[in-house]
């Protein structure tokens, strides 16, 4: 005699049933990322593009040679000068010989350079 089809833990159609949603949700995400890296793609630099940001990056090298390599004035009102880099390391080594009055000249300097403003004069209640 036999019983009929045994029950089992391990039913093939179940696991493959699994296994194809599992390679379907794969081949979708993979699908999306495609798209999304063809639509997200930047547009190609073009020759004028490239012009413009060389012009830049010439000017923009010209700029900082200059404020390397020249004399010019920071803050003039507070009297802050921008010294050439080669310049301010001669007095920089000039001025630590004594360590003790450079600390204090630089404190002075510092403090110098960022106070506050002064208050504007408050104006008087109309009303007193």
């Amino acid at each position: 005699m036999n019983p009929g089809p045994r029950p089992s833990s391990f039913d093939t159609a179940r696991v493959t049933a699994y296994a194809i949603g599992i390679a379907g949700t794969f081949l979708i995400a993979a699908l999306l990322v495609l798209a999304m890296r063809h639509y997200a793609q930047p547009a190609p630099v073009g020759a004028n593009r490239v012009e413009e940001r060389y012009k830049f990056l010439q000017e923009q090298r010209a700029a900082d040679a200059k404020a390397v390599n020249e004399y010019d004035w920071q803050d003039k009102d507070k009297g802050i000068v921008r010294l050439p880099v080669q310049r301010a390391a001669e007095l920089t080594l000039q001025e630590w010989k004594d360590p003790a009055a450079a600390r204090s000249n630089l404190i002075s300097r510092v403090e110098k350079a960022t106070a506050a403003p002064p208050k504007p004069p408050e104006q008087p209640n109309k009303y007193e």
